[in-house]
């Protein structure tokens, strides 16, 4: 199991350089991977009709799950710290590949966008206005900035044999 080496202060603020650590392992034939997120374990696989088993979720349902529970857990905060009546948050969201726009060669390979449609469900006797500002605060979540901001992501291949840095 991996530890947590670094508290996290707020729901999906960056961990620093030596932060939270995810450890994913597939086997050899399946595509069924086991991953252990701090102390907790899960699975995620694909569906059968891609050559999976359909035990978890997807990849991309994960991904969404992770904005839409920023999301909520977002809001969530700001109205506790408003003192608003938010008796509760639903995020529902979908994902697709869709065409760039005012593109010569969109039916080509390589010229489509990933594209998340998120519909909000804001529950409690709030005033327009009051909806209206949560609305504008979640799209302020930190995953959503993440993904928003052209996330680099850095691959380092470990020699054979080599254990994961602590």
């Amino acid at each position: 199991m991996l530890d947590s080496l670094t508290p996290v202060a707020a729901p999906g603020d960056a961990p620093t350089p030596l932060g939270h650590a995810v450890l994913v392992r597939v086997g050899a034939e399946a595509l069924l991977a086991d991953v252990q997120a701090g102390r907790h374990t899960f699975l995620v696989d694909e569906p059968e009709t891609v050559g999976g088993q359909d035990r978890g979720p997807t990849p991309y349902d994960l991904l969404l799950s992770a904005l839409g529970a920023c999301t909520a857990i977002t809001l969530r905060l700001y109205a506790n710290q408003k003192k608003w009546p938010l008796e509760g948050v639903e995020v529902r969201l979908q994902h697709r590949r869709v065409h760039a726009q005012d593109c010569a060669a969109c039916e080509m390979p390589g010229h489509t966008l990933d594209e998340v449609h998120k519909e909000l469900r804001l529950l409690g006797p709030l005033t327009e206005e009051q909806r209206q500002r949560l609305e504008v605060i979640s799209q302020k979540c930190p995953v959503q900035k993440a993904l928003l901001s052209g996330l680099r992501i850095v691959t380092e291949l470990l020699p054979a044999g080599a254990a994961f840095s602590q």
